[in-house]
């Protein structure tokens, strides 16, 4: 099923158009993150201007996109319930942003890894639908953010970047933006930019993506989808299968027993049902490891009260 064709986006709304075109680029390949793009754009689209005659004309196009895929997609849990989208899109986040981060701590720097920072960030700005963002979430979209311009601008300058964290140095995605007004092949422009630059090494977390347990230096799952920005020219490299380190189950779970007074409340059940979930998202990305270590997460809360 076709989605309706929009309308040109309206300047009021040029925002938005980054996250647009990130849910055309998924369309096929990642049809609940590709809904949970425009829905993003739409609420923030009606936010900026929603009574002008172009942007009611272009949110109202938008919001048929919307009920077009709400009814193909009706059957899926991603699109009907929330908490499975946002595990969905949340995992298909990190998986970029992982992609990234593994890439820069090896010194690899081109245009895939520059384009996956930046759509992480994107994509942890869609996360803003379900909610506010965690703590840990924030400083992934502001650091994806600022290691996409500075990696650029480093390359396009000639010199050679510095690979992972470093402090922020007043990078900004200034100059990149102004090259997007012509082109598409840098990732540009920002939604919710974060107005101060400063970001130390220590302060990116390296053991856990908002309850995915991820070692440090571990690789980016198989299948990890990165593709070179259109309009480059260039080729997109296929990227191969990284081997996964599936975690040994911790053997106090065979016999741990829950305690005569431990009492879940409704936040624990929350908590367990949301690792549940996280793992059977990941399984959809055959990450077996994230999957293990979220089920021993959920396990261990139901059991004995305590993560």
């Amino acid at each position: 099923m076709a989605a309706p064709a929009l309308p040109p986006l309206p300047p009021q709304l040029k925002s938005i158009q980054h996250h647009l075109r990130t849910a055309q680029e998924l369309d096929k390949r990642e049809p609940v993150v590709a809904y949970y793009c425009r829905l993003y754009a739409m609420q923030t689209g009606m936010k900026i201007d929603s009574k002008t005659p172009e942007c009611r004309k272009f949110l109202s196009k938008l919001m048929d996109q919307l009920e077009a895929m709400k009814k193909q997609f009706g059957d899926n849990e991603a699109i009907t319930q929330e908490i499975v989208g946002s595990a969905h899109v949340e995992n298909y986040a990190l998986k970029m942003f992982l992609y990234a981060d593994n890439e820069d701590r090896a010194g690899q720097f081109h245009k895939n890894m520059i384009k996956s920072f930046y759509t992480a960030s994107l994509l942890i700005d869609v996360l803003t639908v379900f909610g506010e963002l965690s703590e840990e979430n924030a400083q992934h979209r502001k650091y994806a953010r600022w290691k996409a311009a500075y990696i650029h601008n480093c390359l396009k300058n000639g010199e050679t970047p510095q690979p992972g964290p470093i402090g922020m140095e007043g990078e900004s995605f200034a100059d990149a933006e102004r090259e997007e007004e012509g082109s598409s092949s840098v990732p540009s422009g920002t939604t919710q930019s974060s107005s101060s630059s400063t970001y130390e090494a220590n302060n990116i977390p390296t053991s856990n993506y908002t309850g995915i347990h991820i070692p440090p230096g571990a690789h980016a799952p198989a299948n990890t989808p990165a593709e070179v920005p259109h309009n480059t020219g260039v080729t997109s490299n296929t990227i191969q299968p990284a081997p996964q380190n599936i975690p040994l189950v911790d053997p106090s779970l065979y016999s741990a027993q829950s305690a005569g007074e431990v009492r879940l409340t409704p936040e624990d059940f929350a908590r367990a049902q949301k690792y549940c979930k996280y793992a059977g998202s990941a399984l959809q990305y055959e990450d077996v490891s994230t999957a293990v270590q979220n089920l021993q997460k959920a396990l261990k809360l139901l059991i004995t009260g305590r993560e």
